[in-house]
């Protein structure tokens, strides 16, 4: 979700308003991708990387987490939404820390939408993490080094038990992936559209769609 800061920049407002506008945006997504028959959703909100911004603006980013629970959480639990929160809870506060804990606690038995929300989250600290975890399982005698393959790795990371992703969206025209599901998305289609993320919106995420539907997935095997 690319941009905020941009698009409140361009309009002369604070950076921390482009990131209110963000969070308006995530609410269309949301309500929009189950009626595109779309179940899972894992949008990256705060990665490893941001805490070298100033302090203003990362207090910013989690006073929005916090208004976002406290004015959302209640509604998407009715509608059947279940919260995970993928990342490293490593220096976050108590605070930010419970409402992580409410929210994936109260939202658990939700089945109808799944949205993952990466927070405080980096690809390759995902891996490292995995990869000790796994370490310690070979140093126990509970899993030895043959066993490890992919099915295990997936079963270790952060984002296990969601299905790979099949498109990933970098808003704003940025044409990386920046640290985020390196693992999981070694075979996801890209799109990257022009438009700064608080401008996204359903006509946005169908035409993201549209791009996919479009394409031949092959999976490194030949078309048939």
């Amino acid at each position: 979700m690319d941009g905020n800061g941009r698009w409140a920049e361009a309009r002369g407002l604070p950076r921390a308003a482009g990131h209110r506008a963000g969070v308006d945006a995530l609410r269309r997504v949301v309500d929009a991708c189950p009626e595109f028959g779309i179940e899972h959703l894992t949008v990256y909100s705060f990665s490893t990387e941001n805490w070298a911004r100033p302090t203003a603006e990362i207090n910013a980013l989690f006073d929005l987490l916090r208004l976002f629970v406290n004015r959302d959480l209640r509604r998407l639990h009715e509608a059947g939404v279940r919260i995970r929160i993928l990342g490293s809870r490593t220096g976050l506060s108590d605070d930010i820390l419970e409402l992580i804990d409410k929210s994936t606690t109260l939202t658990a038995q939700n089945n109808r939408f799944h949205l993952n929300i990466a927070f405080n989250y980096g690809g390759r600290t995902e891996l490292v993490t995995a990869f000790q975890a796994l370490a310690r399982r070979v140093e126990a005698g509970e899993l030895s080094a043959d066993e490890i393959d992919e099915t295990t790795i997936s079963q270790a990371i952060w984002s296990a038990g969601t299905p790979d992703p099949d498109l990933i969206i970098r808003t704003s025209g940025e044409f990386r992936l920046s640290n985020f599901l390196l693992w999981s998305s070694a075979y996801s289609e890209l799109v990257f559209p022009d438009a700064w993320w608080p401008d996204f919106d359903r006509d946005h995420l169908a035409a993201a769609l549209a791009s996919y539907q479009a394409r031949t997935r092959r999976f490194g095997g030949l078309q048939k």
